[in-house]
């Protein structure tokens, strides 16, 4: 293996261990809140529970071929192989983007005041948030079974021409008027999803800074002092929905200069790769800083350490 190859399977590896230690344990947490902890569950748990799954399919789905690859495994995916990985990895790319834009209008939602237009969707989150998931399963099911047909497994290791390639699939027949017209039904979703996510953002930061504007007007340094759970909350969606938008884009700017460069760069899909699922990575973490029980857990190991630490002292 080369060096340059050595060190990009190692930052595979690393990214895939993080990824899904990450996400699995978010998940176990919420399972056990849902179980052992009831009064600490909220109604964006759920959809919160449904992103890491959705995260560690993609992660898996995303790096595992990129790993195999890199240790001289050649042939390890056939046809069909090629396009179930491809489908499921599509299909959970769009879940990504379409859970991330409902988390973050449900918390919307969840913080608007009582005097708002808005105001009356509170009391039908429970419904919506079933119903929002299935929609949202179905849509992106309907737009990648497009692609089932038009993946097929790589014939030589190296690949000439416009489209998708991966370590062992690559595309067929890209380029004609159908492609154009499902790449237009992708972008068209995919902005609409990303502008719920810009509109969902500044109407979060206006509530917060009216928010604090009262705060100050109340000269209430409890309030101040000690943020409530919706605005930890909402601190929290902000930085994914921020953290999704930026490398959303830097991976879409990569993934299209693959597509319409005839002559691929070496390691430039694992580098992609890479930078996909890097949200996927921080998000779990950034959900964490927003859960009751971490929250508990945290302040408990806190309080015991500056305890401790006075014990020292006045030994």
């Amino acid at each position: 293996m080369l060096p340059s190859n050595t060190i990009l399977g190692v930052c595979l590896i690393s990214q895939l261990c993080v990824g899904v230690t990450g996400n699995s344990l978010l998940f176990i947490l919420y399972i056990y809140t849902f179980f052992f902890k009831p009064h600490f569950k909220k109604l964006i748990d759920s959809v919160s529970m449904h992103l890491t799954i959705v995260n560690v399919l993609m992660v898996i789905f995303t790096l595992i071929s990129h790993i195999i690859s890199l240790f001289g495994v050649t042939n390890f995916l056939d046809d069909a192989g090629c396009r179930a990985v491809l489908f499921i990895f599509r299909v959970t790319r769009g879940m990504s983007i379409s859970t991330t834009s409902i988390l973050s209008t449900f918390q919307v939602i969840t913080i608007t005041p009582s005097n708002s237009r808005w105001a009356w969707l509170k009391p039908k989150l429970s419904k919506l948030t079933l119903s929002s998931l299935l929609c949202s399963w179905l849509i992106n099911l309907l737009i990648y079974t497009y692609m089932i047909p038009l993946v097929i497994a790589k014939t030589h290791s190296t690949h000439f021409g416009y489209g998708y390639v991966d370590p062992y699939c690559q595309n067929k027949h890209f380029g004609n008027q159908n492609s154009g017209s499902f790449l237009s039904i992708i972008f068209i979703r995919d902005l609409f999803y990303v502008a719920l996510m810009m509109w969902t953002s500044l109407y979060m930061v206006t509530v917060l800074y009216r928010h604090r504007k009262r705060v100050q007007h109340l000269h209430s340094t409890s309030l101040s002092n000690q943020p409530s759970p919706e605005r930890r909350a909402t601190h929290s969606i902000l930085l994914l929905v921020i953290c999704f938008v930026f490398f959303y884009w830097l991976n879409n700017f990569i993934t299209l200069s693959g597509f319409y460069v005839q002559a691929k760069i070496p390691n430039w899909e694992g580098i992609n790769a890479i930078l996909a699922t890097c949200y996927l990575t921080i998000c779990p973490f950034l959900l964490m800083k927003n859960n009751k029980l971490v929250w508990q857990l945290t302040s408990s190991f806190c309080v015991r350490k500056v305890a401790c630490f006075q014990s020292v002292l006045c030994v």
